[in-house]
């Protein structure tokens, strides 16, 4: 590596400094930092983002008895913890399942600090080609964590490449093309894939087969929730009382995220109003502007039940004339409204359609 001298430049920036006789310059390029191409470079971020990272890192918890709720999980987690470090074993393979927003990602960032290991994230779609699944898998050391979001949406070349990695800690590439191809196995230190997915049957068999632990993650308690309202708002910081605290959880739908997201609203409206601190009625009136109504329900929500409600006699209406009267893609309700509305039993599925229930109408003032 070449030295980059210390002493002063001329006055003039323009004029080169000159060059000493006798000396031969040094024709080794100057080596930078290597960094890695999946994370931002933070010399490229403003300030502004570059403080926005840090503090979402911040919210998530490190460890796992700051994790809070999902107490089976967690249950299970800590005995494979102990057991795995134990024998000196890295954690098995673990898959974890449940609706967006419930802390997966975070799940498995504290499963590599508990176990003292590297955790490299990554999700299904930037997998598109074999190559990119060699490359993360080659540069895994032993123990560490392989995170992989959006498990199901692999691709079938990709997903073959993992069996024998997950099974016999074995890479098969193949080499060449037509008659000269040739099949090498390269051994792979042991190591640890936790997969997360929304939608757990979309897996094939062979993949859901060969992970050791399958976990689902279930929706969150308003005890729960404004634990983490609580605890967020010391992060930020913002001062909540308990009662502000407890009606932004109300309206988080029982998801973590949705519940920060929330308290940043709140936050936002609280010091525009500058008032001292989050109370009941000033969350109340941030989230009514918000179009949030005290069950979690925002206006797209509302707008299809209304529409079973008003247009269709509420219900049964088939999915394609839902979508079309509400003017919104078939996949928005299906994945956007229609979970929730049928966890709080809103809506139901019928063989001939979705029916709005009784306790929608009286919810809606009908």
């Amino acid at each position: 590596m070449a030295i980059i001298s210390s002493r002063p430049q001329p006055a003039n920036s323009e004029d080169p400094p000159p060059a000493k006789v006798g000396k031969k310059a040094s024709s080794s390029p100057i080596q930078t930092p290597k960094t890695d191409p999946s994370l931002p470079n933070r010399e490229l971020l403003p300030k502004a983002a570059i403080g926005e990272e840090t503090q979402e890192a911040k919210i998530r918890p490190q460890r796992l008895v700051d994790y809070i709720g999902q107490k089976d999980l967690k249950g299970v987690l800590q005995i494979s913890i102990a057991a795995a470090q134990g024998r000196k074993d890295p954690l098995d393979h673990l898959l974890l399942y449940g609706p967006p927003g419930l802390g997966k990602t975070t799940m498995a960032l504290i499963l590599a600090a508990e176990m003292g290991t590297n955790c490299q994230i990554t999700s299904a779609p930037a997998l598109e080609r074999p190559r990119d699944i060699v490359g993360l898998l080659m540069k895994i050391t032993a123990g560490d964590i392989l995170f992989i979001d959006e498990i199901h949406r692999l691709s079938r070349m990709t997903e073959e490449l993992l069996y024998p990695a997950m099974e016999d800690f074995r890479l098969d590439i193949t080499i060449g093309k037509g008659q000269s191809a040739k099949i090498r196995s390269l051994p792979l230190p042991p190591f640890t894939l936790i997969g997360a997915t929304t939608r757990v049957g979309a897996l094939s068999s062979p993949l859901r087969d060969r992970f050791g632990l399958i976990q689902r993650l279930k929706f969150y308690e308003l005890d729960e929730l404004t634990t983490i309202i609580h605890r967020t708002a010391g992060i930020l910081p913002v001062n909540i009382t308990p009662e502000g605290a407890m009606e932004v959880a109300r309206r988080a739908r029982g998801t973590p995220r949705i519940a920060n997201r929330l308290l940043k609203r709140v936050r936002d409206y609280t010091q525009v109003q500058q008032a001292p601190q989050i109370t009941k009625e000033l969350a109340a009136a941030a989230l009514e502007l918000l179009e949030v109504d005290p069950l979690g329900l925002d206006w797209l929500d509302r707008s299809l039940l209304k529409i079973i409600i008003e247009h269709f006699n509420s219900g049964p209406v088939g999915l394609e004339s839902l979508a079309a009267a509400l003017g919104e893609d078939i996949k928005t309700i299906e994945e956007v409204c229609e979970p929730y509305l049928l966890q709080i039993g809103y809506l139901q599925r019928t063989p001939r359609g979705r029916v709005a229930t009784e306790a929608a109408r009286k919810h809606l003032g009908y």
